[in-house]
């Protein structure tokens, strides 16, 4: 799968679940979630489906502890569940390490693309499974270029909804085919 082409469902040869663990419940019917193995990725019209771990999990680094940003095993998430829906949103940031510095004094960031994943769940009790109905994807993207020899040292670019076209709108998907996560006590 292309992880910066929201449009190819192409599994892997990796097999990976999807797994949200409650970590707190935080009263209201909040809850405090880590993910593990990704989100699906649903296309429209397409009934392939794959787990997005790439970018639904994502990257995470600080140099001076880390050094460069690293691929992260899981990543925190928010939920809210009335007894019948269940909302959960996710966050993450996915990057392709591409950062240079040319000998003229040029410079480009990496790619970083911001997601934002609100999945849309349907308790039913008597399965004990949550059937996910609707997800909305938002991917953002940040890149800056510049010249120390330029009038202008840099060029930032920012797009808080970058998912087919620069400024378009988040993405509201409908799985083509049952997608159940099973409650486990």
């Amino acid at each position: 799968m292309n992880a910066t082409d929201a449009n190819d469902p192409t599994p892997s040869s990796v097999v990976v679940q999807s797994r949200f663990e409650v970590i707190e419940d935080v009263g209201g019917g909040m809850y405090r979630l880590n993910l593990t193995g990704g989100i699906p990725r649903v296309i429209d019209n397409n009934p392939v489906t794959c787990i997005d771990s790439e970018t639904a999990i994502g990257y995470a680094g600080i140099p001076e502890f880390d050094g460069i940003p690293k691929p992260l095993d899981s990543i925190a998430a928010t939920a809210f569940f009335n007894g019948k829906d269940l909302l959960i949103v996710v966050s993450s940031l996915f990057t392709d390490l591409s950062a240079r510095r040319n000998p003229l004094s040029s410079f480009n960031t990496s790619l970083i693309f911001t997601f934002t994943n609100t999945l849309i769940l349907e308790y039913s009790p008597a399965e004990s499974i949550f059937r996910l109905k609707k997800i909305i994807r938002n991917r953002g993207f940040t890149h800056t270029s510049g010249s120390t020899n330029s009038i202008l040292p840099f060029f930032e670019t920012i797009l808080p909804s970058f998912n087919e076209t620069a400024r378009d709108q988040p993405k509201i998907l409908t799985p083509n085919i049952a997608i159940d996560y099973l409650l486990e006590k």
